[in-house]
């Protein structure tokens, strides 16, 4: 059996599968302990109102979802699907 070389992502891949999975991380990370923005700032940015941490989520959520998508777009631009067999996809019988 030969072996079969895939083509090889590009290193976009590898920044958009990091940055998706570390704004996965904050996504969770705000979701469990909210506290940590007031803690790290040594402030509390919104007055107790919880905007901030929920912003926070928000944008780590969009980023998470964006970076992962465009991750997924490079992996298969570098693993195309082979092409179908049978009746209607040019194969023979």
């Amino acid at each position: 059996m030969p072996f079969r070389q895939s083509s090889p992502v590009r290193p976009r891949f590898w920044l958009e599968t990091a940055l998706g999975g570390l704004s996965g991380l904050l996504f969770l990370l705000t979701l469990v302990w909210p506290e940590w923005i007031e803690t790290l700032l040594g402030a509390d940015p919104d007055a107790g109102s919880g905007a901030a941490e929920w912003l926070v989520v928000a944008l780590a959520a969009a980023v998470t979802a964006a970076c992962l998508l465009a991750a997924r777009i490079e992996w298969r631009r570098a693993h195309p699907a082979p092409a179908p067999r049978g009746e209607w996809g040019g194969g023979s019988s």
